[in-house]
């Protein structure tokens, strides 16, 4: 290779460099800077080799802790730090500024005889440390970028462990709020499914529960009204004190005028209730007893039909002094499937407003789907996208499902 052509490769390649230098200039994010430093001097001199870099750096000075304080508040950025200030110094200085700034990066400045304070601050928490009089420009502007990008991964960071944490507490929340329905030593099969409206919300005010006692198995769904966490939390109540009932052996006539009581010593305003649907199964019958009180009805599904069990309602509980109970038997044959559920279903609208689902458009849309051939243990996802799809969008209200079908176990 001659030297004119070697003359022209130098030139390539440092064009080429220029044009990266400036592609790079251009993408790089602007930092802004608390610069904390009571020497006039070291201040000028950080602006002055920033002013040299490609970094775009906005810099407030400020000279004490005391000044400093005012911009710690929502501040995201880089702290430039010296460690000797006329109102503070040291690690009680560092520990006041990661405190007080805790969004922001942190990188302190030391004297070249105090670099192990460096080191310490690293050590207690800041992204990095530089020695005054051994920084150049590039040097300060890439400490500063890492610092930044550094804390913002170490944010992210956090953020991730939290959400994981969220999750895995929502989890366990949901095993002790969300009840495993009891009925291992009988013939029905559960299928239950729970969605709450409120967002991050673990449960509403809906609640459900299933148990097997003396030969009868019990089965509930029930709705407190509104939807703020008084309601999740007396419906919580509501359920724990239900199972508690049954499993104490109250006999199956005073469980809900029990029920009764204890919502209305448990209720945070005198306003609240709760409409719900018991049924009792005996074991080896065929016949079931139904208990309404202001819940939509349940729905039998039988060979690819869908029927509205016939109930006479009584008002919600919390309403008014309970009298007698109405008590209402229907046939749940074997292989039947018996469909309790929430007002969260039937108050979808039916295509557009202000038509509603209610329960014959429910039952027209189970039979549909089973139609489609959808499972019972599919069914209730499956009745969720169609009711949204009715409704145009997410249903705003909780909505709980209890499938149980009167059937031999696999």
């Amino acid at each position: 290779m001659t030297d004119t052509e070697l003359a022209r490769l130098g030139d390539t390649g440092r064009a080429a460099e220029a044009v990266m230098e400036r592609r790079s200039s251009s993408t790089v994010e602007a930092v802004d800077i608390l610069l904390i430093e009571d020497d006039t001097q070291d201040a000028f001199l950080v602006e002055e080799l920033l002013a040299d870099t490609a970094l775009s750096a906005h810099i407030t000075w400020v000279r004490t802790l005391a000044e400093a304080r005012e911009y710690f508040a929502g501040f995201r950025g880089c702290v430039l730090l010296d460690l000797n200030l006329p109102d503070a110094s040291g690690m009680e200085l560092l520990r006041e500024v990661l405190t007080g700034a805790a969004s922001a990066a942190v990188v302190v400045l030391t004297g070249l005889n105090d670099e192990h304070e460096g080191v310490a601050a690293v050590a207690a928490g800041a992204q990095d440390y530089l020695v005054k009089g051994q920084v150049d420009g590039s040097l300060l502007a890439r400490s500063l970028r890492y610092s930044v990008e550094r804390q913002r991964a170490d944010e992210n960071a956090r953020q991730l462990r939290e959400a994981e944490l969220y999750a895995r507490e929502n989890m366990r929340l949901e095993r002790g709020l969300l009840p495993q329905v009891l009925l291992d030593s009988t013939p029905l099969i559960p299928r239950a499914f729970y969605r709450p409206g409120r967002k991050r919300a673990l449960v509403g005010g809906d609640f459900y529960d299933a148990v097997h006692k003396d030969g009868t198995t019990h089965v509930i769904v029930g709705d407190v009204s509104g939807h703020g966490p008084d309601e999740a939390a007396l419906g919580v109540s509501l359920r724990i004190a239900w199972r508690a009932l049954v499993m104490g052996g109250v006999a199956e006539a005073d469980l809900l005028p029990a029920l009764a009581e204890i919502l209305v010593s448990e209720r945070a305003q005198d306003e609240m209730y709760a409409t719900l649907c018991q049924t009792s199964i005996d074991t080896g019958r065929e016949e079931a007893r139904v208990r309404l009180f202001g819940h939509p009805p349940p729905l039998v599904l039988n060979g690819g039909k869908v029927e509205e069990v016939a109930v006479t309602p009584s008002p919600p509980l919390g309403v008014f002094p309970e009298g007698e109970t109405e008590v209402d038997e229907f046939r749940l044959s074997r292989g039947a499937t018996l469909m309790l559920y929430t007002d969260g279903l039937v108050d979808a609208y039916d295509g557009a407003p202000p038509a509603r689902l209610e329960v014959e458009g429910l039952r027209r849309l189970v039979t549909d789907l089973l139609a489609r051939g959808v499972s019972v243990v599919d069914l209730p996802e499956h009745v969720i996208d169609e009711a949204e799809r009715s409704n145009g969008g997410p249903l705003q209200d909780d909505v709980a499902m209890l499938l149980i079908t009167h059937g031999d176990r696999p």
